[in-house]
């Protein structure tokens, strides 16, 4: 792999590569798009609205790297990856609703997660109630953690609202 992030297109015809300032519109569309899944799991009064702004797209971008999963020149998913102290952290992993449950989110996963380098485990958080990100996460030899609370308040900047209806998930680098 490119040192840079940058994968060459496999044979579906995917590049996954960082994104700038430039894939921020897109990028915030299919993140909120993607949050739109959460009306179906979260009372009506947790789903946030929008998910995810373009100020705060770019405060995250100040702590983290964005990936985009591209077809051609389309963004179909994006992901984060921050660095904090002895972990790595995937965040923010969307996909777009009318290119999910195509392996689209599992390349780009899979991708940002071979980048990772420096640490000895992976922190992933999601809603408790998300069984389809809880899924996916322990298909890709993800376990939850022992005390997710303590991990959340560790490694996130998160709202205490959204603390207690999440989980996390490690898996050691290189599993």
């Amino acid at each position: 792999m490119d040192p840079s992030g940058i994968a060459e297109q496999d044979d579906g015809g995917y590049t996954v590569r960082p994104l700038g300032v430039d894939d921020r519109e897109t990028a915030v569309t299919v993140i909120n798009s993607a949050a739109e899944w959460y009306r179906d799991f979260l009372p009506p009064e947790e789903v946030p609205g929008p998910e995810m702004t373009p100020a705060e797209w770019d405060a995250e971008a100040s702590r983290m790297t964005w990936y985009g999963i591209f077809a051609g020149t389309q963004l179909l998913g994006v992901m984060g990856l921050e660095y904090v102290r002895e972990v790595a952290l995937l965040r923010h992993a969307y996909v777009a609703p009318d290119h999910q449950r195509r392996g689209v989110g599992r390349l780009l996963h899979s991708h940002v997660e071979g980048l990772v380098a420096g640490v000895e485990r992976i922190v992933v958080g999601t809603y408790a109630a998300n069984h389809k990100a809880r899924r996916a996460l322990e298909t890709s030899g993800y376990r939850l953690s022992a005390d997710s609370e303590t991990v959340l308040r560790a490694y996130y900047d998160i709202d205490e609202d959204r603390l207690v209806s999440s989980v996390t998930y490690e898996k050691r680098v290189g599993d």
